[in-house]
């Protein structure tokens, strides 16, 4: 692999000429900035990013890291914060833990080493080993959806508690009393957070709670869930999921159990994933756009670099009702004994 002192050999110049050249830092003349280009267009030289990022103290790179890359949620962020770095001249490093909080840990050192600019996290729930390692690096950091307890960063999120809220009192305005919850994992925040909202809506309206599952946000789970209230008698006319990939499980089990969408069984999702406009029926939800939080969550990365260490700062968006197919009113029958 060629060296900046072999572009210099070639180009019959001195090495730290080479260096002026390659970094823009000092001005060189037309004719000697062509002979060390024609050199390194010659040689197939490429500078060495790590000995630059030494000098500079900088990389040019920021890091992301992810719990789950196959959940299109945060594909979708990932895709809006790499969208902003980039137009702003930074590279993406994307790191998907798997839910797998020792992976996180790993993943954290790992990008510590490569002396990222920055970092936007969205955690794997509940790990207290990665809080402390978080609230101990000294670079700007953004958490997107999740937060962290003792870390000092920016928080940006969507208003889950309002988003659940929002999604039953719809159900309910449709006639809905029988309201069923498949509302994502125990363990976590965001989950129990659009739980509380959808158990308010219920007690504001004079309803008595439905059933409430909770389970990972995949369509794995949904799809189990749903299958086993959709074959009992009393089965609930909606449904809300905690999140639109549990929807997606939702609909397979109402398929396969014959019901029709939205005559027979309503159902709402949650964070408008692009996949669910794009459904049979295409999906009810409660979102924001996610390509915008991403790029959001970028802007606020690069507004830290210059304020490392700065109070914590929460950005929440607020969430809006995204009307589709998948919600209706209940069968007459079911309505008619409505309270």
């Amino acid at each position: 692999m060629a060296t900046i002192k072999d572009v210099a050999a070639r180009a019959g110049i001195s090495y730290t000429t080479v260096s002026h050249v390659v970094n823009n830092s000092r001005p060189v003349s037309p004719g000697v900035r062509e002979k060390v280009e024609a050199a390194i267009a010659e040689l197939g030289y490429v500078p060495s990013g790590v000995a630059r990022s030494l000098r500079s103290r900088a990389t040019g790179t920021f890091g992301v890291l992810v719990p789950n890359a196959v959940n299109p949620y945060f594909a979708e962020l990932a895709r809006g914060i790499e969208d902003h770095c980039e137009r702003q001249g930074y590279s993406v490093i994307l790191c998907n833990s798997d839910d797998d909080a020792d992976k996180q840990l790993r993943y954290l050192r790992v990008l510590k080493e490569r002396r990222i600019d920055g970092l936007v996290v969205a955690t794997v729930d509940g790990d207290p080993r990665f809080a402390r390692a978080l609230a101990s690096l000294r670079i700007p950091l953004v958490l997107a959806d999740r937060p962290l307890e003792g870390v000092q960063a920016a928080h940006i999120r969507i208003d889950h508690h309002q988003g659940g809220l929002l999604a039953t009192r719809h159900l309910l305005e449709l006639g809905h009393r029988r309201i069923a919850c498949i509302g994502g994992p125990a363990d976590s925040p965001v989950a129990s957070e659009r739980i509380t909202g959808y158990q308010e809506a219920l007690a504001q309206a004079g309803v008595a709670p439905g059933a409430i599952q909770r389970c990972p946000f995949t369509a794995a789970a949904g799809h189990a869930a749903a299958r086993a209230w959709l074959a009992q008698p009393e089965r609930p006319t909606a449904i809300f999921a905690g999140n639109d990939t549990i929807a997606l499980g939702v609909l397979r089990a109402a398929a396969e159990q014959g019901l029709s969408v939205p005559a027979q069984l309503s159902v709402v999702g949650f964070d408008d994933i692009e996949l669910s406009r794009y459904l049979y029926p295409a999906l009810t939800t409660i979102g924001q756009s996610i390509r915008d939080l991403g790029e959001r969550a970028a802007q606020l990365l690069l507004a830290r670099r210059e304020t490392v260490g700065s109070p914590s700062t929460h950005d929440i968006a607020v969430p809006r009702l995204v009307l589709r197919e998948s919600t209706a009113a209940p069968p007459a029958l079911e309505t008619s004994h409505a309270p």
